[in-house]
């Protein structure tokens, strides 16, 4: 399995030879990419690639995304606690939404602790449902992108551990006839 480094190295060259090709299919007028879009999805490519690896899941290894917390880093020990490396943390789909809600649940959990022993902190209020159809678009616009690029850094990280997108979901020869005897 390469190390974190070499998976980084992989993103960064995956996200330029994505750049490549978007701005020449642009160029051709292929595809329409705004520069909002593009800016959104390097960001989401970037935290998935550099914050959020699926290797948070080592809890008390050195892993390069948990050092890029900088202090915050030790947050990240619990994740790694509930997981199993290489477990549920490095599945395609709901691997990469556990650290978005493990990172959810942190910052609402630090929100909170600030408001209660400050009192200065306000409260959280997601205005997003009353926003006007036009509005609602753009957060679209925003989050699509961000998810594409958060969601496509973890995918090429588990295809340089050679993890397939059935990982779990496919039977070995000897459980599957052990599995099909049961309905004989």
């Amino acid at each position: 399995m390469p190390s974190g480094r070499v998976h980084n190295l992989i993103n960064i060259a995956a996200f330029a030879g994505l750049s490549a090709g978007a701005l020449f299919l642009t160029s051709l007028r292929g595809v329409v990419i705004t520069p909002l879009q593009a800016a959104t999805f390097s960001v989401g490519f970037a935290v998935g690639t550099f914050l959020l690896s699926p290797d948070l899941d080592l809890a008390s290894g050195h892993v390069d995304s948990k050092r890029r917390w900088g202090p915050l880093g030790f947050l990240w020990v619990p994740y790694g606690l509930l997981f199993s490396h290489r477990g549920l943390s490095h599945t395609w789909i709901l691997g990469p939404l556990t650290r978005l809600a493990y990172l959810a649940l942190m910052t609402a959990l630090i929100w909170g602790l600030l408001r209660v022993a400050g009192r200065f902190v306000p409260a959280l209020t997601l205005p997003l449902p009353n926003l006007p159809p036009s509005l609602r678009l753009i957060a679209l616009k925003v989050a699509a992108p961000l998810l594409l690029g958060y969601y496509l850094s973890q995918w090429l990280h588990l295809i340089a551990d050679g993890i397939r997108p059935d990982h779990g979901l496919r039977l070995s020869g000897k459980k599957f006839r052990r599995a099909t005897r049961r309905f004989r």
